[in-house]
């Protein structure tokens, strides 16, 4: 997922003036369309990798199409048999397909431990889950077809590439042996109603507007939203509303995002006017094309509740799609039941609002109720970015996931619904890596 706004981007949870639509499945393969070709409307831009030197030998690198998506496989001189799997976020509306190898410094680290890792675009883009989840799994296939069966097959990936892990794990039991997702929408449907929320709170505490947004929302609304809220001019190092009403804004964002943690304030005028630009109306399409049709604030509760008493007033806005939001099949938004049955370890950035902290408070909160939550370990960022992590965080969270699962030894994490740890302002600084102190949003943190 991209920081700047687009048009596509803001298409993504904006459909909200539309009338209810009936839930549409997502997109099958066509028979006609041969498997090394991609779905009629798209096309491939998957450029030749350079292959990288480990001990002096060249890595052997695999490129092609496979059942619609384009895909990457690396495999290293010394293979150890074991094979990552690597999920890419996002894309958009864009019909070019594109494959990303494991970022963060993790492609060359794989390869020199030994790991072969493969990598697919997915056969369609938009907020497609499905897509991710059996593109992925069929790649691992061909993998074993081609280059030889794996005796492990991990998973790793970012941003949507979380949500794909999270569902992947469930969906293909005893396929995958760990999962490292990072920065990664394990809320799933949450996520949306978070979106949701940010623009009938505003609305409410501005009596501005009313839900579904009109056309000239973002430009001629969300400006008088703004003004009242007293949000003008807000910036990281000076993050302060200008009035009662603004703090009250960004006090229940804050809370709806994870609670009250270090950073907050800074992230909040970092995103303010990045939430507001997903809005957008679009007309009517895939679920993938317009998951605002699952969200909902029937039963949200919203603090702080002074000076306006927000549960009392905010509008309430039922799904418009509930056959989507409740259904347990895979659908391109699918839902996260929380049950892993093998070591996850997860990295998310503090003051990320895109993605924002409670996806993990909300994954903790799942597994837990499964009696899973053993399973997993979470690890807080002290950064502000989507995905802005260091590469000493990404790989020291591998060499963990991997020392678990082979020797059983649990890695240690931090605890993420305990609202006074997150609280406190030391929170995040025991996995943040140090050496990454003056890069990013990094210097909006107090140092640890």
């Amino acid at each position: 997922m991209r920081r700047r706004i687009t048009a596509v981007t803001a298409a993504v949870l904006s459909a909200l003036a539309l009338t209810i639509a009936p839930a549409t499945a997502a997109p099958r393969p066509p028979d006609r369309v041969p498997g090394d070709q991609p779905l009629p409307g798209y096309t491939i831009d998957n450029p030749p990798l350079e292959p990288l030197p480990v001990n002096g030998r060249p890595t052997r690198v695999l490129q092609g199409v496979h059942e619609h998506a384009a895909y990457t496989i690396e495999v290293p001189p010394n293979w150890n048999g074991q094979l990552v799997m690597w999920a890419h976020g996002y894309r958009g509306a864009t019909r070019v397909l594109t494959v990303d190898p494991p970022g963060f410094g993790l492609r060359r680290h794989l390869v020199e431990q030994g790991y072969a890792w493969a990598a697919s675009s997915y056969y369609a883009n938009d907020y497609d889950v499905q897509a991710g989840v059996l593109s992925t799994r069929a790649l691992a296939s061909h993998f074993a077809e081609t280059v030889g069966r794996p005796s492990k097959t991990f998973i790793a990936g970012v941003s949507m590439g979380g949500h794909i892990i999270a569902r992947s794990i469930e969906e293909y039991p005893g396929l995958y042996a760990g999962a490292l997702p990072m920065c990664g929408v394990l809320g799933d449907h949450e996520l949306f109603d978070f979106f949701l929320d940010y623009q009938v709170v505003a609305q409410d505490l501005a009596d501005t507007g009313s839900y579904p947004l009109p056309p000239d929302y973002v430009e001629t609304v969300v400006p008088q939203i703004q003004r009242r809220l007293g949000l003008d001019g807000l910036t990281p190092t000076a993050p302060e509303p200008a009035n009662g009403l603004g703090r009250q804004f960004r006090d229940i964002v804050i809370d709806r995002t994870g609670g009250a943690r270090p950073g907050a304030a800074a992230a909040f005028a970092y995103w303010k006017d990045y939430l507001f630009g997903l809005s957008s109306s679009t007309p009517g399409g895939t679920l993938a094309q317009d998951p605002a049709r699952i969200a909902t604030n029937v039963k949200t509760v919203y603090r702080p509740s002074t000076p306006v008493d927000v549960n009392r007033t905010v509008q309430r806005v039922k799904p418009r799609d509930p056959g989507s939001r409740n259904t347990a099949r895979l659908t391109q938004i699918p839902a996260v039941r929380g049950k892993p049955s093998v070591p996850v370890v997860s990295l998310h950035n503090l003051g990320d609002l895109f993605v924002p902290f409670s996806m993990e408070q909300r994954y903790k909160e799942d597994t837990a109720r499964h009696h899973r939550d053993g399973l997993v370990v979470q690890r807080a960022i002290r950064s502000i970015g989507h995905c802005e992590f260091s590469p000493d965080e990404v790989i020291t969270a591998w060499n963990d996931l991997v020392r678990w699962e082979r020797d059983g030894t649990r890695p240690a994490g931090d605890d993420v619904l305990d609202r006074r740890a997150v609280a406190a302002p030391d929170y995040g600084c025991r996995f943040t890596d140090p050496t990454a102190r003056s890069t990013g949003t990094r210097p909006l943190f107090p140092a640890c």
